[in-house]
């Protein structure tokens, strides 16, 4: 099976593209993202939601230079419960983990333990 990748977006600063691919959508965040182009983040990470597609996204976010707190809010949706959020990220750097440990936004599932 092979994998296509299919631009979403792109400005000055960021590159969005998704990679087609059976199962779980995959997106792929390149460069930087501050208050200037996070609403355009929002609104292409909400269409690649589809209910033929799952029930989240997984974005990865390993070649982003750059993030300020407006694109922190958009991919990890604090104001939501853990289970209702969407997105699910992949390759989240030591800085970017740094900030979301700041933030007091760095959730990581546990493993549910099963008694023998």
């Amino acid at each position: 099976m092979s994998v296509q990748e299919r631009l979403l977006y792109q400005d000055g600063q960021l590159t969005i593209v998704m990679a087609t691919a059976p199962g779980v959508p995959a997106v792929a965040l390149i460069g930087e993202i501050d208050a200037s182009n996070s609403p355009a983040l929002a609104t292409t990470l909400a269409g690649c939601r589809s209910p033929g597609q799952g029930a989240y996204i997984v974005v990865d976010t390993g070649e982003l230079r750059f993030i300020d707190v407006s694109g922190l809010r958009v991919l990890v949706m604090p104001t939501l419960p853990p289970s209702q959020r969407w997105i699910r990220l992949h390759n989240v750097t030591p800085y970017q983990r740094r900030l979301l440990r700041m933030m007091g936004w760095f959730y990581q599932p546990r493993a549910h333990h099963v008694p023998r």
